[in-house]
């Protein structure tokens, strides 16, 4: 591309590529794309973004076009790169003036001049620091915002490199940056005071810009330096000097800055980023912080806590404050060891800080004010009761809310204040509860909100407050009391003791008072007010000292209600919090749900239809439906048309929703099927998404081959027939490239499915299991994989003999060993890894298994006979036991007959699938077969094969010791 005479020509192509019109445009960018390498057009590009008589779109095209170029041009391997020439050129260009008079422009160029700071500072552009430092010196106003805007952008991209020697570089510019901001910084903020005091908004308005992009330049710098090196003088000396500015600044132009004030937005931004500078301090460095910690608690609590902060702080400042005091008070950093002479130095130092500072007077006015001030329900919150219940019954839950929000950000302080210094907050709390004792006046609104607020602190502080509290008493005398008040105003009263008794009833509550929670409960459930409806009724359902027989007598009443207040709100999340109680009461009373649950089995559908755009919800009906399935046992098989359809979107990876419904679908599937009274073609059909959630290898994989086995339990025939051929290759796909406890998850798979169907299993998975006994020849290394191997083979060993002999036929073949040479090597290997196997079931399989070998006139299996005499002694000695009566031995593993177990209420009745296992237990030979009677006919249809004189010399081959305890344990047959 000539460039001579270029710039009309770009200049064109991009006032063309900002038109509306496509036939206009598509030409003009395709243009522009071809020219992208071409030399000299980064430097035309530049020309005209310089020019401030062009329009302002295609300027702002030509900086975008500019910005792009240094991403894919400028590195110097790049293919098509910029010659160095032109870098040089273009460098030069980008800092001849900062005179950009259009904010977003000049963004944009700072930004860019940022990315090829990133590049090339210092090295290839050794100049830039120090003419951005001399033109944020300069006097003309503009020049300097468009170079402190450029420092900021070019400061927090160099800051933000991660490379050791990068960091290096930057460290060495850091300090004389860093001090420089600082400097900046001191300036801006004077000169913004003395502009507020004379009434010039605007000169204030971009004081403080230039003050806010200094804050920024130094919060870059601090980020950087306090990940590169823990302790720099200067910064704790800067941090300590800025935190004097700020609470000047605060203060003094606070009250000069009213809410509709210019300034009043950038000022605040300024404020926060300040304490966000201390805060990141104090979390990457808790240690170098330890200097400032004195003035960061005085500044935070005197604004907090103090009338120093009336009609100055505002919500943001107040939430960071908080956090700057919860971090220094929780702080591990700052606390002594146990033993007070393993603590470290700056540990002692820190606490002796904190202990000079919190004194008592201190900590009391902290504890009331906190309760009496910041507990208080607001007003904008009491109109949220009013106007939008659901809203303000949805409670902000856990997370980092307390980073941003001042409810839990004040609860979470007063926890951890109430923590550290219960000694000295406990009085001061039980006198608050003291003050308010007896019923208050409904006509004394302010004594109403104190009461609520100082019941607050005694829920949350519950485990604290366990040794000064009689919570039983306290109960019966006052606050059964307070919940039969049933004015309208005392709403507030009635939810707030109910929410108590639930922050008490897992550390101090009677068993005995809990039928009359559940009236309480009842009563409350009636309540006009909604938000009092919504009570976490889950707590004392929820709780370890729950009793059945207990709740029973209210099971059919609350369960009504939750059902009426579950179709009564409509927010989503007001939705979910009762499905989430619902669920607690299923999974706590489980089968005597049964009578109650119609109601909610015909609403779930609907619900589910609704909340179609709603994946959370989903999630909480997915939930129910799990505990709902449980507590109806196979007759869920009623709920079929609903629920397998649910099962089925919830599980297919090529439906969007999955990536919400995921796990929770799986677990319903799981459940549906252990549940399950039989097989229909609906459920086996849904099997169809298994194969792609095989594929993912996902942290669901435990719960996909539960799922499987769950299938093979249900109807083996059906389920192998149709899918044993795609499993399996699932199957050999994974265990190419899985842990040894995921290769043990699916070889359990094919062990339950030939324990289900000997037959039909070992023809399904026979792909499989050359890799079994490859292993077991080779002597696999990792005993638990070992031993599955050996459940596998010992299986198809014992119960599908004919399988076996072919199998050893084609691995002899495969290996190039005689059929008997390589029999020999599996029985050497079985015997000497027994050690392996650890279940009773497995160790008394292998012995049957090899037994099932005799009698034989095998040579090779003749001289393996002491082996197995062995293994056969070990498996007697884990399975017999004595009979103290007749002195007798008996095989303890011997299941005769099913029973249905008694149970007491707490216990969970058996699944389906629980009565299936029973069932196949009595026909599995490790429960149905005696090995003492095994061994015994084993050896005599030996002996009767060699003779008496050949059977006495083989088993003179097995150890006298063996031989004697063979003999004790087969006495009487």
């Amino acid at each position: 591309m000539d460039m001579d005479g270029a710039s009309s020509v770009v200049l064109q192509a991009l006032t063309q590529a900002t038109s509306q019109d496509t036939a206009v445009l598509k030409p003009a960018e395709e243009q522009l794309r071809q020219w992208e390498t071409q030399p000299g057009f980064y430097s035309v590009l530049l020309n005209i973004f310089n020019n401030h008589m062009l329009d302002v779109n295609v300027r702002w095209l030509a900086v975008l076009y500019f910005k792009n170029g240094i991403d894919r041009y400028w590195r110097r391997v790049a293919p098509h790169a910029l010659s160095e020439e032109e870098k040089t050129s273009l460098r030069a260009g980008l800092i001849t003036n900062f005179n950009e008079p259009v904010n977003q422009i000049a963004t944009q160029i700072a930004v860019l001049i940022a990315k090829v700071a990133r590049l090339d500072c210092p090295r290839q552009w050794p100049e830039l620091i120090p003419i951005l430092l001399e033109s944020v010196k300069g006097q003309d106003g503009l020049q300097q915002h468009r170079a402190l805007l450029t420092f900021y952008h070019v400061t927090k991209t160099l800051a933000s490199k991660r490379l050791a020697q990068d960091r290096r570089l930057f460290q060495d510019l850091a300090s004389g940056i860093y001090s420089f901001a600082c400097s900046l910084w001191s300036h801006h903020t004077d000169c913004f005071l003395q502009q507020i005091y004379a009434r010039d908004e605007a000169a204030a308005l971009s004081s403080l810009e230039r003050t806010l992009l200094s804050l920024k330049g130094i919060n870059a710098c601090t980020h950087c330096m306090l990940l590169m090196i823990p302790r720099m003088p200067y910064v704790i000396t800067c941090s300590a000097w800025l935190s004097n500015n700020t609470a000047r600044l605060f203060c003094v132009s606070g009250r000069q800055v009213g809410p509709d004030c210019t300034c009043r937005e950038k000022l605040e931004k300024t404020i926060i980023l300040y304490t966000k500078v201390l805060l990141d301090f104090l979390e990457y460095h808790p240690c170098a912080f330890i200097p400032l910690i004195q003035r960061s608690l005085e500044f935070a609590v005197s604004y907090v806590f103090t009338p120093a902060g009336e009609g100055v702080t505002f919500e943001r400042f107040i939430v960071q404050c908080m956090n700057l005091i919860k971090m220094i008070v929780k702080n591990d950093a700052y606390k002594p060891a146990k033993n007070i002479d393993d603590s470290k130095p700056e540990s002692l130092e820190a606490h002796k800080i904190k202990t000079a500072f919190f004194t008592h007077p201190t900590l009391t006015e902290i504890g009331r004010r906190l309760v009496s001030h910041y507990f208080l329900l607001t007003e904008e919150e009491l109109a949220m009761w009013e106007e939008d219940p659901e809203s303000f019954a949805v409670e902000e839950t856990g997370g980092d809310s307390w980073k941003y929000s001042l409810r839990p950000c004040t609860e979470v302080l007063f926890l951890d204040i109430f923590h550290n210094y219960s000694q000295t907050l406990t009085p001061v709390l039980l006198e608050m509860v003291q003050n308010l004792q007896g019923p208050t006046s409904v006509e004394d609104p302010v004594q109403l909100l104190m009461k609520d607020a100082v019941y607050n602190a005694v829920g949350l502080a519950a485990y604290e407050l366990f040794d000064n509290v009689d919570f039983d008493q306290w109960f019966k005398n006052q606050l059964l009391g307070e919940l039969q008040v049933n004015h309208h105003r005392y709403k507030l009263i009635r939810r707030r003791v109910i929410w108590l008794i639930g922050q008490w009833i897992s550390v101090k509550f009677k068993s005995d008072l809990r039928p009359l929670l559940y009236e309480v409960i009842l009563s409350l459930m009636q309540d006009p007010d909604l938000v009092v409806r919504q009570l976490k009724t889950q707590t004392p359902v929820d709780d370890f000292e729950f009793r059945t027989e207990q709740f029973l007598p209210y099971l059919e009443s609350i369960f009504g209600l939750l059902f009426q207040l579950l179709q009564q709100v409509t927010e989503c999340d007001t939705k979910m919090q009762v499905l989430h109680v619902i669920s607690c009461v299923i999974e706590r009373v489980n089968i005597q749900i049964r009578p109650y649950v119609g109601c909610l089995v015909q609403y779930l559908p609907l619900l589910w239809k609704q909340s179609e755009e709603h994946n959370m919800l989903r999630c909480a009906i997915l939930t129910t439906l799990i505990h709902l399935v449980q507590g109806l046992g196979a007759e869920s098989k009623n709920l079929y048309p609903f629920l397998l359809p649910v099962i089925q979107l919830s599980t297919d990876v090529s439906q969007p929703p999955h990536v919400y419904l995921l796990e929770d679908g799986l677990e319903l599937w799981l459940v549906t099927l252990e549940n399950s009274p039989a097989i229909t073609p609906e459920l086996l059909r849904i099997f169809q998404n298994m194969s792609a959630l095989m594929e993912m290898s996902s942290e669901n994989m435990r719960t996909c081959f539960q799922i499987v086995n769950a299938y093979i339990y249900l109807s083996a025939t059906e389920f192998l027939q149709n899918y044993a051929e795609s499993l399996c290759r699932s199957f050999c796909d994974l265990l190419k490239d899985i842990s040894n406890e995921g290769q043990v998850q699916v070889l359990k798979v094919v062990e339950i499915a030939l324990k289900v169907s000997p037959i039909l299993g070992a023809h399904m998975f026979q792909p499989l299991l050359p890799a079994v006994f490859r292993g077991i020849v080779d002597g696999e290394r990792y005993p638990v994989v070992m031993s599955t191997y050996l459940g596998i083979l010992g299986r198809v060993l014992l119960q599908n003999s004919s399988f076996f002999y072919s199998l050893l036929t084609q691995m002899a073949s495969e290996c190039s060993q005689k059929m008997d040479q390589l029999l020999g090597n599996v029985i050497e290997m079985w015997v000497d890894r027994m050690d392996n196997i650890t279940q009773p079931e497995r160790r008394k399989l292998s012995s049957l298994a090899l037994l099932s070998l005799l009698p034989s006139d095998n040579s090779v299996i003749q001289d393996k006979f002491c082996g197995i005499i062995n293994i056969c002694v070990e498996a007697l000695h884990d399975v017999m036991t004595e009979d103290s009566e007749t002195g007798t031995f008996k095989d303890c593993m011997l299941m005769s007959h099913f029973e249905e177990p008694k149970l007491s209420d707490d216990e969970e009745p058996p699944t389906e699938q629980d009565k299936r296992k029973k069932m196949l237990a009595l026909e599995d030979p490790v429960h149905s077969v005696s090995l003492q009677q095994f061994v015994y006919e084993k050896l005599k249809a030996q002996q009767a094969l060699m003779g008496d004189q050949g059977f006495g010399v083989l088993m003179e081959t097995v150890d006298t010791e063996l031989v004697r305890q063979l003999q004790e344990f087969l006495q009487g047959l």
